[in-house]
């Protein structure tokens, strides 16, 4: 019998180049990926953009990172843009990355094409949600649970909630 395997679907279309509204709906522990700097821990985080596509759906955005909070990482640079403020050094002793789950903001998409030719909405950068804007909710998004983890990172973020800024994370 014989093992047919079918080229990727044509109707895939990326999400449009450009600065849009966008909210959070979900981040995913990647666990240990080889990189280019070696094996590190990564997650990604996936954002629907205000606009749709020809099938009426949300355009998701998605971005893949180190799960560092070091000053040089690109997670803490996005998270501070996101913010519009640094962390505390109280902050920085754990975050939980589940709290950016339905925050919105404002994402600047920009095309990369893949090695194999395919154009895809890459996150280039991620500022806060100007006052003026309606905040969206997720649409038609359901998340898959996370594995169990036993490395679990201990402690609480509860001192970043309690801060006396309007950023929910």
């Amino acid at each position: 019998m014989p093992l047919v395997i079918k080229g990727q679907s044509g109707d895939f279309q990326p999400a449009p180049p450009g600065l849009h509204q966008a909210v959070c709906v979900d981040v995913v522990d990647l666990g240990m990926q080889d990189t280019s700097f070696g094996r590190k821990r990564q997650l990604k985080i996936i954002w629907q953009i205000k606009s749709k596509n020809e099938k009426g759906e949300r355009f998701q955005v998605r971005g893949t990172y180190t799960q560092s909070l070091h000053e040089k990482s690109r997670l803490r640079h996005d998270l501070e843009t996101w913010r519009g403020r640094p962390f505390k050094n109280d902050e920085l002793a754990a975050f939980d990355v589940e709290k950016l789950i339905g925050v919105n903001c404002q994402i600047q998409v920009i095309h990369r094409v893949s090695k194999q030719g395919r154009t895809y909405g890459n996150a280039q950068a991620i500022v806060p949600m100007s006052p003026e804007m309606v905040s969206l909710k997720p649409e038609n998004y359901e998340r898959d649970p996370w594995p169990e983890q036993d490395d679990v990172i201990e402690g609480s973020s509860d001192e970043a909630a309690n801060s006396d800024s309007d950023t929910p994370f």
